[in-house]
């Protein structure tokens, strides 16, 4: 089994070739950069020499434990993509720590980065998880990191859900392909809280095959660059915003129209209005039946005196017309006067 220690950076023909004349402790406590990738390195022992370290490379190994990096406090860069490592652990004092590399392992939960505030990118895709798990990631976690982190990876996880990435509002890249995502509106809602989201890569996901997926996703994440590796123009976002917003305020017009036909079924009918209402419809029905039953007068016929025609009698129609109208109205005002009224005409 090969072991990350001191004796065995000193053997390394680079480093000894980089080392000059200088002794080896002052070459240990000069090293800034480390690269002991595909080296069959198991495990990481006491480093704390390399005081200055700043970028470790140790991807394609077979180290199954993160371990003595405690020392590493000026470490920016850390690769552990492609080993053997179940847990995140002993990271918690690389405060420096700006990008983290720990795709291809065997991680269940993102957690212990909780004083990692200038992490500015993680990476955990593809992890080899049991059949029927799925990646989590530690809330208490992510909420440290809301507002440093601006590059996330978690394709190939197994993931169905990003509800708890809302709070990660500095996120300007994410790509979580070849996952379980579903629900376009659950995307919506969530992305539209990231405003600086420029990139953002989904293939591989079933909601990628919803209808008007694209068109959504672009008018939710108003800066959004690129998604799916396809670029986004100008023209393109305007048109689809305009369409939004054209089918947003037809939606509330509608809304408000159902809601006055609501409002105006459910309005109260006063009992005097109703039989106000009804007296009406009865006395302009009346009105015309008693019109109709009056008897019409012809005018009188012949030569009137001294041979002149006579004059036809004024107090024909406007009488005739008078009775009428008192007649419409009193039964209009009270239906009990329907019975006196019809009484009237019969008199007539």
């Amino acid at each position: 089994m090969v072991r990350l220690t001191v004796d065995l950076i000193a053997k390394s023909s680079s480093h000894i070739r980089k080392k000059g004349d200088r002794s080896l402790p002052d070459y240990l406590r000069r090293l800034t950069h480390l690269n002991f990738s595909n080296r069959s390195i198991v495990d990481i022992e006491d480093l704390s020499v390399c005081r200055n370290l700043t970028v470790l490379y140790l991807y394609d190994n077979q180290i199954s434990r993160i371990s003595n990096l405690g020392f590493a406090c000026r470490l920016t860069h850390l690769y552990l993509q492609n080993n053997c490592i179940g847990h995140m652990e002993d990271l918690c004092q690389l405060e420096c720590l700006a990008k983290l590399y720990l795709g291809g392992n065997c991680i269940a939960v993102v957690e212990g980065l909780e004083r990692l505030t200038k992490l500015k990118e993680l990476h955990v895709e593809n992890q080899r998880l049991a059949p029927g798990e799925k990646l989590l990631l530690d809330p208490r976690t992510l909420l440290c990191l809301a507002d440093s982190l601006c590059v996330l990876n978690i394709s190939q996880n197994a993931v169905d859900d990003v509800w708890d990435l809302g709070v990660l509002r500095g996120l300007t890249h994410l790509s979580a392909t070849d996952n379980l995502l579903q629900r376009v509106q659950d995307l919506e809602e969530v992305f539209s809280q990231w405003p600086q989201l420029q990139r953002l890569d989904l293939i591989g996901n079933p909601v990628c095959q919803k209808p008007k997926y694209r068109d959504r996703l672009i008018t939710a994440c108003p800066r959004l660059e690129v998604l799916d590796g396809k670029e986004i123009n100008d023209l393109s976002r305007q048109f689809l915003v305009n369409w939004k917003a054209s089918k947003e305020a037809s939606k509330e017009a509608g809304k408000r129209a159902r809601d006055e036909r609501a409002l105006a079924a459910q309005a109260p009918h006063h009992p005097f209005l109703t039989h106000l209402d009804t007296a009406l419809s009865r006395g302009a029905v009346l009105s015309c039946s008693l019109a109709n039953s009056l008897p019409r007068r012809e005018p009188l016929k012949g030569p009137g005196p001294h041979g002149l025609p006579r004059p036809l009698d004024p107090s024909h129609s406007s009488a005739t017309r008078d009775h009428s109208l008192a007649l419409a109205l009193r039964a209009s005002s009270s239906p009990g006067l329907c019975h006196g009224a019809l009484g009237d005409s019969n008199a007539l």
